[in-house]
């Protein structure tokens, strides 16, 4: 039962991976993954030798003797228990992803064209790479890509001259996301599963991220397509709204008040994200009725011949509920594993194998180029057993966050860019590869010589 149980989870891993090739979402196997999984656990509970215990994170010892009641028992409560933290990161995003999207209702996010004020190519590079790095850590990777390239689609007419910069956001935007708790799924995963905290988690990998982006964008600051000047360059427009900026710095600030909330109240982070979103939703009803009153009459119910919709509802129809429901699979199909003690053994195993964690991390990093980061990260929080803001949970975050660059499909952030603007896979591979595995081993070398420091 446990090597079909593995088998299963191979082939809907590869299922994910090979997305692209199958053209199958991988919403889809994710999905079907767990349900099977769970249900195989379900059906084979008596013969499991072993049984993982989250809370303790240690092995239950006397499992073997447990009668077939008292395993169905067990097998509820940790299903429970799972489902509650999985629960936690996706409401979490779900809180996030609606004030991104009320921002954007709004036109919020065109105030940053304001800043952009030149017409050189290697200024605006600097411009958008630390654009990419600092709205990545508040907004998360792939909401910061998305932001930065129709921003650049506005500026840039040359796509030949756009996919360089894009290319170079995807590596500021995912070493963005790498230090800030909000920044990245992998990250939030990390952080709502109390393996770092917010402070810590900065203090690390703050540098170590600054040095991933900044390398690669000052070695190709040198390079022929970022040198001279943009023509017909389009700058200082304003929002079409002009409660724009004004929900732009309300949003941002809402997000960034969330790990300060978790400090305070030590509550889980989507109760501050839920409370951040009932603020900013409130803003957003009061200055959409406002607009709303000046171009229609509506009587005093309020009803019109147009209708009126409230930027809540809207911003919350535009959730990528897709991407949500896949995290929920691959979290719970990993949960799977993890309960049956076969990533607790695996790790111990590995360690045997690789005595070098830092060898490991830095492999995984590779990996997450390959696969999607989410499964290795949550499979790496079911492996190791070190306790909160250990030094190898920093590197994993960096890792995961960062390695994902090396290819197109391997960030979220490169996905998006990929349908954004065509770019072809083996384009990305011979141009961009490079400077980001440079990328990722500078900074991967600056947290190891950090580490010693701090």
């Amino acid at each position: 039962m446990e090597t079909l149980i593995v088998l299963i989870f191979i082939v809907g891993y590869l299922a994910i991976a090979l997305e692209h090739n199958l053209k199958l979402d991988k919403l889809i196997p994710a999905l079907a993954m767990m349900a099977i999984l769970w249900a195989l656990v379900a059906f084979g509970i008596d013969s499991f030798p072993n049984w993982f215990n989250s809370n303790a994170h240690k092995l239950i010892e006397g499992f073997s003797n447990f009668s077939t009641e008292e395993r169905h028992h067990l097998l509820e409560e940790t299903l429970l228990h799972h489902l509650g933290k999985t629960a936690e990161i996706l409401f979490f995003l779900l809180g996030a992803m609606t004030i991104v999207e009320i921002i954007d209702y709004f036109d919020g996010f065109a105030t940053f064209k304001n800043y952009i004020k030149t017409k050189s190519k290697k200024k605006l590079l600097w411009i958008f790479a630390f654009l990419a790095f600092l709205l990545s850590a508040i907004i998360d990777n792939l909401t910061a890509t998305i932001v930065l390239i129709t921003i650049l689609q506005k500026i840039i007419n040359d796509r030949n001259t756009r996919i360089w910069f894009a290319g170079l956001i995807i590596i500021a935007a995912n070493a963005g996301g790498a230090w800030s708790p909000i920044g990245d799924v992998t990250t939030t995963m990390l952080w709502i599963g109390k393996k770092v905290t917010s402070a810590k988690l900065i203090e690390h990998l703050f540098l170590p991220s600054l040095l991933c982006m900044a390398v690669p964008v000052f070695i190709a600051s040198f390079m022929e397509p970022f040198k001279g000047n943009i023509d017909n360059v389009d700058v200082g427009e304003g929002t079409a709204s002009k409660y724009g900026p004004t929900m732009l710095y309300l949003g941002l600030g809402g997000i960034i008040f969330v790990p300060i909330f978790k400090t305070i109240t030590h509550l889980p982070p989507y109760v501050g994200m839920m409370l951040s979103l009932s603020v900013v939703g409130i803003f957003a009803e009061i200055y959409s009725r406002s607009e709303f009153s000046i171009s229609h009459v509506t009587d005093e119910e309020g009803d019109n011949s147009e209708g009126h919709h409230s930027p809540v509802h809207k911003s919350l129809s535009k959730i990528e509920m897709p991407s949500v429901l896949f995290f929920f699979g691959i979290l719970m199909a990993v949960a799977a594993l993890e309960s049956l003690g076969m990533l607790f053994i695996g790790a111990e195993s590995l360690k045997t194998i690789i005595p070098n964690t830092d060898v490991v991390v830095m492999l995984l990093g590779v990996g997450s180029a390959v696969v999607d980061n989410v499964p290795l990260v949550a499979a790496s929080m079911g492996m190791f057993q070190e306790p909160i803001d250990s030094p190898l949970w920093h590197f994993v975050a960096f890792s995961a966050g960062t390695g994902g660059s090396m290819l197109i499909i391997g960030s979220a952030a490169g996905v998006v860019a990929m349908g954004m603007e065509k770019i072809d896979f083996f384009w990305y591979f011979k141009k961009i590869a490079w400077l980001a595995a440079i990328g990722f081993l500078v900074g991967s070398f600056a947290f190891m010589g950090l580490r010693v420091i701090l």
